[in-house]
């Protein structure tokens, strides 16, 4: 029997599944070797070449949507947002880019990249529409100073972008 929590995270993990492909192993990538979003950095002792998409969907469960408490966001497109976000640039940021979002929106809230009862309750209180909008400028402008700083992550800023917006 499938829940709720279940189909909002199935719903979450296919954007970011289809965001991040398949394997991947692009020297000039800071990501390096990595297949459905699961880099060999972060994941050291896997086989990354032979992950299958249930691995990957099973480490996104575990390691990404129940820890960080996406599926306590009230609103899908925040949850699948911040999610996304968070497997591409890195819980910390994705999860200040967030609050700096909700304090532009007048959230009294820390920005300590930490989500925490404030965070999830500011998220859930705030307009879905306005949250994703600023959001997503927050995440463009994000991608547009790694491009500006690290000139091999130029060929990367187009896909950040369409990533950012979508």
């Amino acid at each position: 029997m499938t829940t709720v929590m279940d189909e909002r995270f199935r719903r979450a993990v296919e954007v970011v599944l289809q965001h991040e492909g398949g394997y991947v192993n692009d020297p000039s990538d800071p990501g390096g070797e990595t297949k459905w979003g699961i880099s060999r950095r972060s994941y050291p002792n896997l086989d990354i070449a032979n992950l299958t998409r249930e691995d990957a969907i099973a480490i996104y469960r575990r390691d990404w949507w129940d820890k960080y408490r996406y599926g306590d966001i009230k609103d899908q497109d925040v949850a699948t947002k911040v999610f996304d976000l968070s497997v591409n640039m890195g819980p910390a940021t994705a999860h200040r880019l967030l609050q700096e979002a909700l304090v532009f929106l007048g959230y009294d809230i820390a920005v300590d990249g930490i989500i925490g009862p404030q965070t999830i309750g500011a998220a859930t209180k705030a307009d879905p529409r306005r949250l994703l909008q600023v959001l997503r400028w927050l995440a463009a402008h994000h991608y547009y100073r790694i491009a500006a700083q690290r000139t091999q992550s130029q060929a990367f800023l187009m896909g950040w972008l369409r990533r950012a917006y979508n």
